[in-house]
């Protein structure tokens, strides 16, 4: 089982000719509404690639709620660990314009309330993977990582969206995922000296004593594992919209380890269904089934065959 402890948000995505200055009132064109959040988006993934996935969070007592949920729902992951609060499920307000540049304001209404509390109650047990990141309040991540480590589950840490922590969280950490502007970030904040990205990560997974991942976007993914680099090729692509990539990787990334892959191969898979999400606009709508990642490797491998 992979519990995934985080955000669930509901996008509303707004188009107009340009973006609009201080003051300034512009027409747009059209307006969607899209389920989000980095945990929402990663239950959404590690649960098309194939696993069994509870979600513990919070949203409002709004109807954006019911937007929110509707595909993590659609996919049958247990909600059985998802707060109603009295306060506004998290919305994006995401305004593009014609260029493709976005203005974003994250109003993160009840994830602000997610607690390690509704963890312990919700369960987690040894043999399962926690997966956290960064969108809720930082004690809490905290907390339920300590808590998943007591329990003997497995905790996968994606350092997104970035921000100064607690180092005390990365004690707590099995698996951590970067990016390259996250590791840079982390770097920073234990003061170590500048260096290659693959230098750089088997020095954080001593330092930390933890598996470190880092997606570098069109170059692939590389990791350090018991001091041992790996690394997985990126899809060849025209992307489309970037927006659900990361979620799409760290999700199936999950599934994978969790499935009994070993890292390598995780990573390959994820970095393929990370590529095909690439292909859709969207967050959780671009993130695609098992079936159609499995088919792209299969075409990818008849390709390479001599």
């Amino acid at each position: 089982m992979i519990v995934v402890f985080g955000s669930i948000n509901i996008d509303l995505i707004g188009h107009a000719p340009t973006l609009m200055r201080p003051g300034e009132t512009v027409l747009g064109t059209t307006l969607e509404f899209s389920p989000g959040g980095k945990g929402g988006n990663q239950a959404l993934a590690a649960s098309r690639a194939g696993a069994a996935v509870k979600m513990v969070g919070c949203v409002g007592s709004d109807d954006f709620a019911t937007r929110a949920l509707a595909l993590l729902s659609e996919a049958e992951i247990d909600l059985s660990g998802v707060r109603r609060m009295d306060r506004h499920t998290g919305t994006a307000l995401i305004i593009v314009d014609d260029a493709g540049e976005n203005m974003i304001t994250v109003l993160p209404g009840a994830n602000s309330r997610l607690r390690a509390s509704a963890l312990e109650q919700a369960g987690i047990e040894a043999g399962d993977y926690l997966l956290l990141q960064l969108e809720t309040p930082l004690e809490g991540t905290i907390a339920a990582a300590a808590l998943a480590r007591r329990r003997g589950a497995k905790v996968i840490l994606n350092l997104a969206p970035f921000m100064v922590f607690d180092a005390a969280l990365l004690d707590e950490v099995d698996v951590l995922v970067v990016n390259e502007t996250e590791l840079a970030g982390v770097l920073d904040l234990f003061d170590a000296p500048r260096m290659a990205e693959a230098e750089a990560l088997a020095w954080l997974s001593q330092r930390i004593g933890a598996t470190v991942v880092a997606t570098l976007g069109a170059r692939g993914a590389i990791a350090i594992e018991d001091g041992k680099p790996l690394s997985a090729p990126a899809l060849a692509i025209k992307p489309v919209d970037t927006v659900g990539a990361g979620d799409t990787f760290v999700g199936y990334l999950a599934a994978g380890l969790a499935e009994g892959l070993d890292l390598g191969a995780a990573m390959a898979r994820a970095g393929v269904a990370a590529g095909l999400a690439c292909l859709t606009p969207g967050a959780q709508p671009s993130i695609p089934e098992r079936g159609a990642v499995e088919a792209r490797i299969a075409q990818e491998a008849a390709a390479a065959a001599p």
